[in-house]
């Protein structure tokens, strides 16, 4: 498929996990794609990828705390590729803490990292995408957290639940302009954030596979092909949605 051909993509957090995959699909079917990972990481992995597939890739050294240096780097992906089509805010981190070890900073690095961090990027990308008048797709990664809670994740369900209100709200006000905001909630998915929670024998593996219908835990993949769909022209008559991508386990959650 070529459905991104000529497009130019910003894709956060890409280094590795579900951000690769996701760069990895959109490259794969034509887009020109920014990767954007922190300074110092190695993202040799994802540009290797994306070369094999036959795509081409540039770097965005770029940490999304520092919301100025986050809308700086919006500027340069439009102006280094020809404007900007697409942003996927997938970059995120998930400290697991109890309620009592979450500090102010704690809260605030998790909530700047996920939620301020899309804010600024999509409010950035919005204003390329308006000018450029061709439209445009924004895909924030919310999670499965955002509607399920978790004893160790309160800062980080707060923050995902205020990314799937962010694009619901953002896609109200943008769709005058042909530019699309969606959300996709992941459920538990085999990243390096999770493996080693999910790992052979562990508590926590068999919860999850007991409770999830498909009885798997999801590939990052799986997410990138949702991703993919929503930025494409099939889902031209999609905006301000959550997708749910979690095998069915918020239906036998207990």
């Amino acid at each position: 498929m070529s459905r991104f051909l000529g497009k130019s993509a910003l894709v956060t957090g890409a280094a590795t996990g579900m951000g690769q995959a996701i760069a990895v699909r959109l490259a794969s079917e034509g887009a020109r794609v920014a990767v954007n990972h922190l300074p110092g990481q190695d993202w040799s992995e994802t540009r290797d990828a994306i070369a094999a597939v036959g795509g081409t890739a540039i770097s965005c050294a770029v940490d999304l705390r520092d919301v100025t240096a986050a809308r700086a780097m919006v500027d340069d992906v439009a102006e280094r590729q020809g404007g900007i089509d697409i942003l996927v805010s997938n970059a995120g981190i998930n400290p697991l803490l109890t309620w009592q070890e979450i500090t102010d900073e704690v809260w605030d690095d998790i909530h700047t990292t996920i939620l301020r961090a899309c804010w600024a990027l999509s409010h950035q990308a919005a204003q390329h995408m308006v000018k450029q008048e061709r439209g445009g797709s924004i895909v924030a990664i919310s999670s499965i957290s955002a509607h399920v809670g978790s004893a160790e994740q309160v800062a980080y369900c707060a923050a995902k639940a205020g990314v799937s209100a962010l694009m619901m709200s953002l896609g109200c006000v943008l769709g005058g302009y042909g530019i699309r905001c969606n959300a996709v909630a992941p459920g538990a998915i085999m990243t390096n954030m999770s493996k080693d929670i999910l790992v052979e024998g562990s508590p926590e593996l068999a919860y999850y596979l007991d409770r999830i219908p498909l009885h798997r835990i999801g590939q990052p993949k799986d997410i990138a092909g949702v991703v993919a769909f929503l930025c494409s022209e099939d889902a031209a008559y999609m905006t301000t949605t959550e997708v749910l991508v979690d095998g069915g386990f918020i239906a036998n959650a207990e």
